[in-house]
Parts: C-alpha cells; structure tokens; sequence
C-alpha cells in the first residue's frame, strides 16, 4: 500500500483547503500556456479529477478545425498524472474490450470522435456502465473444441473527446458535458 509521507500530506491538503483553490488551477492552467479559455479550462480538470470517483464525467470538446479544442485537452491531460492517462488518435470498434491494462479511475482521452467511431458504442458504455465485456469464441488448444471466452475491462473512467463535428451523437452528448471553444 502507498502511504504518502506526512508532510507532502500536510501541503496537499492545505492546497485542498486553500479558498484561492479555483484561482490556483487557473493560474497553473496560464503557466502552462493556455489563454482565454478559463471556465472550460476548469470543467475538464474536474472531468479529469472525477476520474477517482464512481462516477466520473466525461467531456466533449467541440470546435471547428484549428479553433483550440487539440489545445484544451492537452493542458487538461498536461495537469494529470502521466500514469493515469491513456490517450489515443484512434480506436477500433473491438479495441476497448482487449485493451491489456486497467483503466479503473483513468483518464481515456481521444483526439477526435471520427477517429474511435467505431469504438463509440464501447465508449458509451464504459461511461454509463463503469465497465465493458465481450463474449468471444476462440479454439481450445489442447481439445480443438470451440469455447466461450469473456474479455471485461473495468472502470470507472472520465473520458475527454474532441470533436469538429457539428451534429453530435445523441447518446453521446447525453453522457458528455460539451465544452466549446471560443473561436474569436
């Protein structure tokens, strides 16, 4: 079990617990680089955080090409842990249900909807579920007979997508918060 030493305990709730805590994160958000989008800078950090609860959020972000929506998640991502991460350009529709590692209280971040359209049934599930399975057949080595074997892959996670999509996936925009960015 991780035990987290006593003072790096102290200084993290005393972050926690600190009234500028909203401030905080913005200001970190402007170290890092992004500029000008403060209240959809601050959703998806919570959306990313939530990644620890039963329940996490997920969130779309939607623009036209080039407006920042690339740039937005980016610096969400950036403020998260490296190890609870997994982000992708693109996903098959059977790639979630064999993915070879936990996404329990992850972030699963990708770039554009086009890019896991047909993993968006997977998606959607794993954010209203908290967990996804597949029943395949596969061959017994040993007897040659064909058996039944379930692939499960646990969450919860928050997911963060982007999207220069106009009309959004009905069942998708249910689930999501939809961020939009501001394109002046």
């Amino acid at each position: 079990e991780f035990v987290i030493p006593e003072g790096e305990k102290a200084e993290a709730i005393a972050l926690l617990e600190d009234p500028r805590l909203v401030e905080r994160i913005a200001e970190d958000f402007e170290r890092i680089g992004l500029v000008g989008e403060p209240t959809n800078a601050l959703v998806g950090y919570l959306a990313a955080v939530s990644r620890k609860m039963d329940e996490p959020l997920a969130i779309l972000i939607q623009s036209n090409s080039a407006a920042g929506k690339s740039a937005l998640m980016d610096a969400i991502l950036e403020l998260m842990p490296e190890e609870d991460v997994e982000r992708y350009t693109a996903m098959t529709g059977q790639s979630l249900y064999y993915i070879d590692m936990s996404l329990k209280h992850r972030v699963l971040a990708i770039a554009e909807v086009a890019g896991a359209e047909r993993a968006g049934y997977a998606i959607k599930m794993l954010q209203s579920e908290g967990r996804i399975s597949i029943a395949t057949t596969v061959k017994d080595p040993d007897s040659g007979e064909m058996k039944t074997k379930k692939h499960e892959v646990e969450g919860p996670v928050a997911i963060l997508l982007t999207t220069t999509e106009a009309d959004i996936d009905e069942e998708l925009q249910n689930r999501a918060v939809v961020l939009t960015v501001n394109e002046d």
